[in-house]
């Protein structure tokens, strides 16, 4: 057991708190915002996370987890120091690394005010360019912090939005980077429950413990972009990508996992972490050709969209559209990067008047948009009178709509399935003319779809 402050209650250092304290460690998150603090310690999360409620509720009885708005007492009590802050992109790709250092100067002036103190093992869980380990040791010695009295360790996070309690209790891996033997030890003795279970701890540098949070989030982002890529291309060929996905996934060098092809990839970490790389390569003399050519790709994808909807419904001045999904991933209300948000700005630009529903994302969007779109009930509601439907996001509470019931709803029977959730019988089967990513599909087309495959021998899976 140890005793941790986590700096910075964001979307890891919330869900990281947590969980170290569901393993029993001691832990106190520690954030500027009191309003935030002070919804925290009554167990109420200010974010959309399955099963997080339930861990604070349960810690913050045990007595395991606290949520305070003073680091001097944090510091005071607690030796390993675990940095959350957010590093969003600045305007030229690179990491915006203000609020990152900011904590280093206010563990600087603690050290100086309050020597002498036990040392401080700083560790790095936020998304930090490479080097970063090496500035910020240089950062506190010339703030006049000496050498014994810190460590810096690499501990990169990688969780999943919408599955990221499970994704700390059953990680691939844990990528712990320090030069400091001690300081090593200490962080790894945190994740004792998990090792115990075979989860696999991973000991490198500092810098390669950095470098490879970037290069397996533009790894994954890549995939996406690839696959995207041969969506597009199998629209041009009337072939259906799920066929080409499912026979490619099942090669076990490539994998099954991110090959659903969509309106591009969203959220805080890949869009932010692929211009980072991208920076990070320019400022070295390398030109990284594949994530810059992942990193286009996705800025262009919503647009494949929007020629969708003009195929349908011609010029769109005037259309009212029905959005099914506004959060940039399911079981999360997160909206940062949502491909639906930016689907959103090119249709108000070109004049379509917009009803949007989302299962928990509605607050987060109303307070970035306000009432420049308009806010359904459920999904019916916002079908009604549209003149097209385009599914954004892929809940599971769309997975399963009554056709029929949409179909009476909508003024024109249009549908955009930008997360190939139906199939292609189904819609027209109620009337609908549909269009996925990839599945180039109108009423007479001659694309063979899936589904008709498998109907016809009795079932594909059995092959």
């Amino acid at each position: 057991m140890e005793k941790i402050a986590i700096i910075g209650v964001g979307y890891v250092g919330l869900v990281t708190g947590t969980c170290l304290a569901e393993l029993g460690n001691h832990v106190t998150c520690v954030d500027l915002d009191k309003t935030k603090i002070d919804g925290l310690n009554q167990g109420k999360a200010p974010i959309y996370e399955p099963n997080l409620d339930a861990h604070i509720q349960k810690n913050l009885a045990e007595k395991r987890l606290s949520f305070s708005t003073d680091l001097g007492k944090a510091l005071i009590a607690h030796d390993i120091v675990i940095v959350c802050v957010g590093t969003p992109m600045d305007a030229d790709g690179s990491a915006d690394m203000s609020d990152y250092f900011n904590v280093l100067t206010a563990i600087a002036d603690f050290i100086k005010d309050t020597r002498p103190v036990s040392r401080k093992i700083i560790v790095n869980k936020s998304t930090v360019p490479v080097e970063t380990g090496k500035k910020a040791e240089l950062f506190l010695l010339e703030n006049g912090v000496y050498l014994s009295e810190f460590s810096i360790v690499s501990n990169p996070e990688f969780l999943r939005e919408g599955s990221a309690v499970y994704d700390f209790f059953h990680p691939d891996r844990i990528i712990i980077g320090g030069n400091d033997a001690d300081s090593v030890k200490r962080v790894q003795s945190i994740y004792r429950s998990l090792y115990r279970s075979r989860n696999p701890i991973m000991l490198t540098s500092i810098e390669a413990a950095e470098l490879t949070k970037y290069a397996a989030n533009a790894f994954l982002a890549t995939k996406i972009s690839f696959v995207n890529e041969i969506a597009n291309l199998c629209d041009a060929l009337n072939i259906d990508v799920a066929q080409v996905t499912k026979g490619i996934g099942a090669d076990n060098r490539i994998g099954r996992y991110f090959l659903h092809p969509g309106p591009g990839y969203g959220g805080a970490c890949f869009p932010k972490d692929t211009q980072a790389l991208a920076f990070i390569g320019k400022e070295n003399g390398v030109d990284l050709k594949i994530v810059n050519a992942a990193i286009a790709i996705n800025n262009h994808q919503v647009t494949i969209v929007v020629n969708k909807l003009r195929d349908l419904l011609g010029d769109l001045s005037g259309k009212h559209i029905g959005l099914l999904g506004l959060a940039f991933k399911p079981e999360t209300d997160d909206i940062r990067n949502a491909p639906a948000l930016a689907l959103v700005d090119h249709l108000l630009r070109e004049g379509c008047s917009i009803c949007a529903y989302d299962p928990v994302a509605i607050p987060n969007t109303q307070a970035e948009l306000g009432d420049r779109i308009g806010y359904a009930k459920d999904a019916y509601h916002a079908a009604n009178d549209a003149n097209a439907l385009v599914l954004m996001t892929e809940w599971n509470q769309f997975r399963l709509l009554d056709l029929e019931k949409l179909a009476n709803a909508v003024r024109e029977k249009n549908f955009v399935d930008a997360r190939n959730v139906y199939e292609v019988r189904a819609m027209h089967d109620n009337g609908f003319t549909y269009r996925g990513i990839g599945r180039h599909s109108s009423d007479g087309d001659k694309t063979v779809h899936l589904e008709d495959i498998e109907l016809s021998y009795g079932g594909l899976s059995e092959f």
